[in-house]
């Protein structure tokens, strides 16, 4: 028996405590940010439901003024129109804006017709094309 063979034992005892403490330091760190994130996505869906709430309270309060000098129909269609409004002002603010959306959409100079042919030539163009030069370059050819 050579003199390091109980050493070579304990060395590797001492690497397994020593991971078994890593992973359970790791678990109770894990589960401490776990129990955070939990405890502030409640709050958030709270608030989001409150929310909800507040902003239909809002839309009576605005339906039932506009009721008192309106027949019950138009206040309640007048109410849903502001929200629609609004709904689809948000929904635009949400959108993310780029540098050539507007070429992409469609929006871009040119009219019906151009869009129609560009959009018949290539429909999987990634972005904005770049312009064509009116006359084609001058090369010159060899051997001639």
């Amino acid at each position: 028996m050579k003199p390091l063979d109980h050493l070579e034992h304990l060395d590797k005892h001492l690497v397994d405590e020593l991971a078994q403490v890593a992973r359970e330091t790791v678990r109770d760190e894990l589960r401490e940010q776990a129990r955070r994130q939990r405890r502030k996505a409640a709050l958030y869906a709270a608030s989001g439901a409150l929310a909800l709430y507040a902003g239909a309270a809002l839309a009576l309060a605005v339906g039932l003024a506009l009721a008192l000098g309106l027949p019950d129909w138009a206040a309640a269609l007048i109410t849903a129109v502001i929200l629609g409004a609004l709904a689809y002002v948000l929904r635009g603010m949400a959108r993310p804006h780029r540098p050539g959306a507007e070429h992409a959409a469609g929006t871009a100079p040119g009219g019906d017709d151009a869009r129609r042919a560009a959009a018949g030539a290539s429909r999987a163009v990634p972005g904005p094309v770049p312009p064509r030069p009116a006359q084609a370059p001058d090369v010159p050819r060899r051997g001639v």
